[in-house]
């Protein structure tokens, strides 16, 4: 089992590496246009949120719908971090995620101790309550928004945090904590009675996907050199958690194809907003019907070309000794 992890992590740096590289030389040489740049920073940041919010809705089996107003924590703190206390870059996005990891332990633990529907209202609650709040600050912009924000995230810090987001979550759910939350999400009661204490379990993924969140949100506003109010609503959140379900719960790289997929799609209908929900809609009643699990179900890509790897070569085996 280390063995076939230790390929897994070899195959995702190594593709992450060439990825990199074939992006960063598009981007330098300027091959691809503004348009398309934007793209890519935006599929980074989706994927950071996606495979966080992955954690609790996939993992752990919660249902979160309020990741945006972590989001919004991180984007305002590390501004500030930047803007008021002059700090350096590094420590104003640390600053973001640390304080939206604080806030999502604080808000966890006493809403955590519900299920299904009465979760979803909650977080849902509490992210609109996070943007209500910063709406009321003046001292960060109000409803105007904070602005002038030093735009210091280039792609190399994003594509450095969306694969350091990736590495730590791949390692947590293969840990003895993310098998204590793959079994809350499959029978909590169960789970109780093997000794896991099931809140502290949702608490702590709640905690690590709030932090990454947070990450993300600096790492948007030092990209934009903006922070609004209006980027961190409800449709945020459900956007995010569309990439999940499109993807696959408990499947990182669901996550990602989910990320890039549905930013393909908002990019294709710029031109038309108001049909971006329609087809939303009809790819997820598609997707239930054809892919109730979603495109990777609870699968990893790495595991299963390692899978089909390893089938192959045995198939070859057998046909040498038939032979």
């Amino acid at each position: 089992m280390i063995k076939q992890l230790r390929k897994q992590d070899v195959i995702f740096l190594l593709l992450s590496l060439v990825i990199f590289a074939v992006f960063q030389f598009l981007m330098s040489e300027r091959i691809l246009t503004s348009f398309w740049r934007l793209n890519v920073t935006v599929i980074c940041l989706n994927i950071i949120l996606a495979s966080s919010l992955n954690l609790i809705n996939g993992v752990t089996g919660q249902f979160s719908l309020g990741h945006a107003g972590f989001m919004a924590i991180g984007a305002y703190v590390s501004a500030v971090c930047t803007m008021f206390f002059h700090l350096p870059f590094i420590c104003s996005i640390l600053a973001g995620a640390a304080a939206a990891g604080v806030l999502g332990f604080c808000i966890g633990t006493p809403t955590l101790r519900l299920q299904g529907d009465y979760l979803a209202i909650a977080t849902l609650g509490m992210g609109e309550i996070i943007r209500i709040c910063i709406l009321n600050i003046p001292q960060v912009g109000g409803a105007s928004g904070m602005s002038g924000i030093p735009t210091e995230t280039t792609f190399p810090w994003l594509f450095g945090c969306m694969i350091v987001t990736l590495f730590v979550l791949k390692n947590i759910i293969n840990s003895n904590q993310g098998r204590a939350c793959l079994s809350v999400r499959e029978n909590a009661i169960a789970a109780e009675a093997m000794g896991i204490n099931t809140t502290a379990f949702k608490v702590f993924a709640f905690t690590v996907a709030s932090m990454f969140a947070g990450l993300a949100g600096a790492l948007f506003s030092h990209y934009f050199g903006i922070a609004h109010p209006s980027s961190f609503t409800f449709m945020r959140s459900f956007d995010i958690m569309t990439m999940v379900v499109l993807g696959g719960l408990g499947s990182l790289s669901g996550s990602i194809v989910g990320a890039v997929l549905l930013t393909f799609i908002a990019a294709a209908m710029q031109s038309y907003p108001e049909y971006r929900m329609i087809v939303y809609a009809l790819l997820l009643i598609i997707l239930m019907l054809y892919r109730p699990n979603g495109i990777f179900g609870d699968k990893e890509l790495a595991s299963v070309i390692l899978s089909k790897w390893k089938k192959g070569g045995e198939n070859d085996g057998t046909t040498a000794e038939n032979k």
